[in-house]
């Protein structure tokens, strides 16, 4: 078993926290880790017909089963159990007592806050990170292996074919969690709204032209873009407001947590289709910046990413903004470093008086500028943990 990073997080929460929520997409191991974590808890899964009718009927006899403590997997499809949980947390002084698990965020969320505030602590997990898989290396990953197969924890364990699970993956998440969050009649429609968005990855997140392009009107749009965002499909980068220029665009950008996703929904079949795809760029973009959200998420904390862009078209991919401070990082697909890597970054650098930088690109070679712009492999940024 691949160790998560996470877990140490985890650990840590359930023994301050009377209860843990491990949230995340369908399939990004939030099961296995729960179990191994806590070998000693009971484990039931709400997915189960059968369980989730006992749960419904007769929460508090379901409950009662479970005094020393439970896993409770994908327990956002019963929301009833939330206020009973709530009156047993609240008499229990022990911390950890429930590990909950959802791969809905929007409805898990909701329940928690309604009912289970200040009881219970968040911890998101997505798939695995590179840091994850190849942390010890001293080689560079392959990028484009890494793009065409994503990170999902069954592409590697066991080790499922990407051209084989990401279809089954998309039906099973459309049937399942699309219905569960809202009653969408015409699934055909949203699976070629998923197709069209991710063509868009990487790009503002412009809800007019897709709906267009989809053929729904734009509030639509806007209620899938919620789904796919609470169900840990899409991550919406937002910009970052800070006056440096009052003509600011103000459209957050759409990425897909996992690359290979992507690749499935754009209908490439084979890694050799990759380095002359017309996509490459914003797919490698993608990946350096999903990995940028699961360093934080990973270590349970607060995701301070954005982007910058100014009308006339000058954009820095992603600004840090450690609080006093702001990084900005450039994210460029070449394997050569070249004058054009520099000009959105060193603009933005004299706009906001920020004294370094980064340029995170697919090659190997290591620059450090005199102007406080560091170039580097994008796996070596990530090892670094800017």
């Amino acid at each position: 078993m691949i160790e998560r990073i996470a877990a140490s997080k985890i650990e840590q929460l359930a023994t301050q926290f009377k209860s843990v929520a491990v949230t995340g997409p369908r399939q990004s191991g939030k099961t296995t880790l729960s179990r191994s974590l806590f070998p000693d808890k009971a484990y039931l899964s709400l997915e189960n017909p059968d369980v989730r009718r006992f749960a419904l009927e007769d929460p508090r006899g379901f409950l009662s089963r479970y005094e020393s403590g439970a896993i409770f997997d994908e327990v956002q499809r019963a929301p009833e159990l939330f206020s009973y949980l709530q009156e047993i947390l609240d008499e229990s002084p022990s911390p950890g007592r429930f590990i909950l698990t959802g791969s809905n965020n929007f409805l898990l969320q909701q329940n928690i806050s309604q009912t289970l505030a200040g009881r219970v602590a968040i911890v998101n997990l997505l798939p695995f990170s590179t840091e994850e898989l190849f942390g010890n290396m001293t080689d560079v990953p392959d990028e484009n292996q890494l793009i065409f197969k994503g990170l999902y924890p069954p592409i590697y364990e066991p080790g499922i074919p990407p051209e084989d699970w990401f279809p089954n993956y998309l039906r099973t998440y459309i049937d399942r969690d699309v219905r569960q969050i809202k009653n969408i009649t015409d699934l055909i429609v949203f699976e070629r709204f998923m197709r069209l968005l991710a063509g868009r990855s990487g790009q503002e997140l412009n809800l007019t032209s897709l709906a267009v392009d989809t053929g729904v009107d734009t509030k639509t749009v806007q209620s899938w873009i919620g789904i796919l965002e609470s169900s840990f499909i899409i991550y919406l980068l937002r910009p970052h407001f800070k006056n440096f220029n009052k003509t600011l665009t103000k459209r957050p950008k759409v990425y897909f947590y996992d690359t290979g996703l992507v690749c499935s929904l754009l209908g490439i079949s084979a890694i050799e289709q990759l380095p002359l795809h017309p996509l490459r760029g914003a797919l490698f973009e993608s990946l350096v910046v999903t990995e940028l959200v699961k360093q934080r998420t990973n270590a349970g904390r607060p995701v301070n990413l954005y982007y910058w862009r100014d009308k006339t078209g000058r954009e820095v991919d992603i600004v840090i903004d450690n609080g006093l401070t702001l990084i900005p990082v450039e994210i460029k697909a070449g394997k050569t470093v070249n004058n054009e890597f520099f000009g959105n970054i060193t603009y933005w650098k004299k706009l906001s008086g920020a004294t370094t930088g980064y340029i995170a690109y697919a090659g190997n070679q290591i620059e450090e500028r005199s102007n406080g712009i560091s170039v580097m492999n994008w796996f070596e940024l990530l090892k670094r943990g800017v």
